[in-house]
């Protein structure tokens, strides 16, 4: 398939899987228009790649739903200026989409094979204000905090006090919590004071457990 055809493919999703759904950032529409998704996924995949749900990745994972990236985006309430902390890699999908949204991006891998491949896919389209790390993400990544936005991408018993720790004052954290394989809600909450949190339930969703000192065991 040619780079028109994915053109193609990649306008009609963010019009029909996105925007269809009430997605009305138009920043947040614009880095889903430019992204490639095909050249995130693992090659056997990428004409499949503006499939409406998730696909296999390496390392027996799987990149997300295409609206479900851009709705947790559109929840962080991003303009441009911000320090953003994304625990879960993956591909890097997700972050080259955050690296056209904040100032800078620091994201957690926990499988060194990901984060590796990510890096790569990260400095072949010139996402240059984007850190990947390997380590446990329910931890975060303190060397760098504070974080003016955090996204977890990987569902976890509850918020990890390590990442509500991370946070600035004022800020958002968008992470799935619930069962590590059943019943999960992805919820925002902001950080509204030193030991003080607000939070907002957004949808019913199933993420991957996040694993770690803070999350599910491994």
């Amino acid at each position: 398939m040619s780079r028109i055809d994915f053109e193609a493919r990649r306008q009609a999703m963010v019009a029909q899987q996105i925007e269809a759904r009430g997605i009305t950032d138009p920043r947040v529409l614009a880095a889903m228009r430019a992204v490639p998704r095909e050249d995130f996924v693992s090659p056997g995949w990428r004409e499949q790649a503006y499939h409406d749900g998730p696909l296999p990745i390496e390392a027996e994972q799987t990149i997300s739903q295409p609206y479900i990236v851009a709705l947790m985006c559109e929840a962080l309430l991003l303009k441009g200026d911000e320090r953003v902390l994304e625990v879960g890699t993956g591909s890097g999908y997700a972050a080259a989409v955050l690296s056209r949204l904040a100032a800078e991006v620091y994201s957690v891998e926990c499988i060194a094979e990901l984060a590796d491949l990510a890096t790569k896919r990260l400095a072949a389209h010139r996402c240059t204000n984007v850190a990947v790390h390997a380590g446990d993400g329910s931890l975060g990544w303190p060397d760098a905090a504070p974080y003016d936005a955090i996204v977890v991408t990987a569902a976890g018993p509850d918020v990890p006090a390590a990442l509500k720790a991370q946070l600035k004052i004022g800020g958002r954290l968008v992470m799935p919590v619930g069962e590590r394989h059943g019943l999960q809600e992805l919820l925002r909450l902001t950080r509204t004071g030193e030991h003080d949190e607000r939070r907002e339930r957004l949808l019913p969703v199933r993420f991957v457990p996040l694993t770690g000192q803070q999350g599910w065991p491994a």
